[in-house]
């Protein structure tokens, strides 16, 4: 069972990484700060202001993908459980800083 549990974790996180490795690729090519307090919702609501270079193709694809993540994720709930769904969502994130270091901005602090 313990096996059955971490390939499906294994699965959602190659799911998950693919999908965000391009938002991260695309916010630096927008030069936004996705992770900086409210830059995430400014993105979905379509606010092309949150950029520091305009390129509205990547901002699209990026609102796009933004988009399909949230949906992954609403999937993933539902498939894994809140608990792993937040590890593995951290788990990204950490994943995503060794590649990106603080291009994509900072997560408000928590706790």
């Amino acid at each position: 069972m313990a096996e059955d549990t971490s390939y499906h974790h294994q699965r959602w996180l190659k799911h998950f990484e693919a999908i965000d490795f391009e938002i991260g690729q695309l916010a630096k090519v927008c030069q936004v700060q996705l992770l900086d307090p409210g830059n995430i919702e400014r993105v979905l609501r379509n606010d092309m202001l949150v950029c520091g270079h305009q390129n509205e193709r990547a901002f699209a694809k990026m609102r796009q993908l933004l988009m399909m993540h949230y949906s992954v994720r609403d999937k993933a709930l539902v498939a894994l459980g809140e608990a792993e769904t937040l590890a593995l969502r951290d788990e990204i994130i950490e994943r995503l800083r060794k590649r990106f270091g603080d291009d994509l901005g900072t997560l408000p602090k928590t706790g």
